[in-house]
C-alpha cells in the first residue's frame, strides 16, 4: 500500500512540472489529459502527505511522554497522542478506500429504465411513484433529469419510461437502484381493503459516449411511426416517432417524446449506445460473475431488491438487510440513507477481498 502511495505521490510531482511547462500549456489535448490525471489523484495525494504529517506528530509526542516530568504537560501529550492515533487511523481507512479500483462508470451520466412489473394499473401507478422520486432525488443532488421515452396509463401511471439523469457521479449514486423494487398497498380501486403486492423494474445503466462504442451505421434498422399518447395535435399526424434496431445483438431503443423525429433518433441513438455498452462490460465481467453475485447485487433486473410497504411505513433493502420506517420521507426522494449504506457495503467487500 506504502509503495503505491509513494508511486502516486511522485507521478503527482511529475504532473505538476508538467502543466507548468510553456510545451505543454501550449498543447489543449496534453493540458487536458494532465490536468485530469492531476485531479483524479489529488486528493489521494493530499491524504496521504496528512497521514505522514500526523504519523510523524505523533512519534514525536510519543518520545517525549517517558520524559516529561510535568505532570500537567504529561496529560496534555495522552491526550495528543490519544487524538493523533484516531487521526492517522482514520486516515489509513480513507486511503484504503481512495485506492480501490474505481468503476469506470462511476462519473458517467445515467441512462435509466422503470417498467411496470406484476400488478396492472397497481405496478403501472407504483413505476409512476419510482419516477417521481427518482425526480425529486435528482433535483436534490442537483442533477438534471430529463424524460427520452414514457408511455402512460390513462389513470396516471406508467407502463415504461426511459430518462437520463446528468450530473458528476450520477452513476456512482444510482448504480445500486437496478433491480425488481416490490410494493406493498391498498390500491385506491381496492373496495374491499386488502393489501395487494405489485412490482416495477428498473435498470440503471451508465450512459456512454460515441468514442466508446463503435455502431457501424449499416448494423442499424431505423423505423419511423406514428407517436401514441399525449402530444397535442401532431400525435398520430406525424411519424415522429423512431424505433432503432441493432441488428447483430437484437437491441432495440424507441423514443416518440419529441415531436421532432431528428430529436427523437438523437435521444433512441443516447440509449441504444447505453445499452450495447451494458452488454459490452457485462461480457468482459462475465469470468466475474460469481464473485459478482456476493456482491451488494448483479444489477440483474430479476433480482428483488427492495419492499415499500405502506401499511407499516416501511422501506427494506433486501440486499443489506436495511430497514427504514420512513416511506413517504424515500418517495419524497430522501434516499441517502439507503444508498449510503450500500455504497459502504459495497466498498468493505472491496477492502475485504483486497486483504484476503
Amino acid at each position: 500500500m506504502w509503495d503505491k502511495l509513494d508511486a502516486i505521490e511522485k507521478r503527482y510531482e511529475e504532473l505538476e512540472k508538467k502543466l507548468s511547462s510553456p510545451d505543454i500549456v501550449s498543447q489543449t489535448d496534453k493540458l487536458q489529459k494532465y490536468s485530469q490525471e492531476h485531479s483524479k489523484i489529488s486528493e489521494t495525494v493530499q491524504r496521504y502527505r496528512e497521514y505522514r504529517k500526523v504519523a510523524q506528530e505523533l512519534s514525536q509526542a510519543e518520545e517525549m511522554l517517558p520524559e516529561e516530568q510535568d505532570n500537567e504537560m504529561i496529560e496534555f501529550l495522552k491526550e495528543e497522542v490519544k487524538e493523533l492515533s484516531r487521526r492517522k487511523e482514520e486516515l489509513k481507512e480513507e486511503l484504503q478506500l481512495l485506492l480501490l479500483p474505481r468503476d469506470p462508470g462511476d462519473d458517467k451520466n445515467v441512462i435509466m429504465e422503470i417498467r411496470a412489473g406484476t400488478g396492472g394499473d397497481e405496478a403501472a401507478l407504483f413505476a409512476a411513484d419510482l419516477l417521481k422520486m427518482y425526480t425529486r432525488y435528482a433535483e436534490q443532488k442537483g442533477f438534471k433529469l430529463e424524460i427520452l421515452d414514457l408511455h402512460a396509463t390513462d389513470i396516471g401511471g406508467i407502463k415504461e419510461v426511459t430518462f437520463a439523469v446528468e450530473g458528476k457521479g450520477a452513476y456512482s449514486c444510482l448504480k445500486f437502484e437496478s433491480g425488481v423494487h416490490r410494493v406493498q398497498r391498498v390500491p385506491a380501486t381496492e373496495s374491499s381493503g386488502r393489501i395487494h403486492t405489485s412490482a416495477a423494474t428498473v435498470a440503471v445503466l451508465a450512459e456512454a459516449e460515441e468514442i466508446e462504442v463503435d455502431i457501424n451505421p449499416q448494423d442499424l434498422r431505423v423505423d419511423t411511426f406514428c407517436a401514441t399518447g399525449p402530444g397535442g395535435q401532431s400525435v398520430n399526424t406525424t411519424q415522429s416517432a423512431v424505433r432503432i434496431t441493432h441488428l447483430p445483438t437484437g437491441i432495440v431503443s424507441n423514443c416518440q417524446d419529441e415531436k421532432s423525429q431528428h430529436k427523437n433518433r438523437d435521444k433512441a441513438m443516447r440509449v441504444l449506445r447505453s445499452r450495447l455498452y451494458e452488454k459490452y462490460k457485462e461480457e468482459q465481467e462475465h469470468e466475474l460473475a460469481e464473485s459478482r453475485k456476493s456482491q451488494v447485487g448483479s444489477g440483474d433486473r430479476s433480482e428483488r431488491i427492495r419492499t415499500y410497504n405502506f401499511p407499516q411505513n416501511r422501506v427494506t433493502d433486501h440486499r443489506i438487510n436495511l430497514t427504514l420506517h420512513k416511506l413517504e420521507q424515500v418517495l419524497e426522494g430522501n434516499l441517502d440513507e439507503l444508498i449510503n449504506p450500500l455504497i459502504t457495503y459495497q466498498q468493505n467487500l472491496q477492502l475485504s477481498q483486497v486483504s484476503e
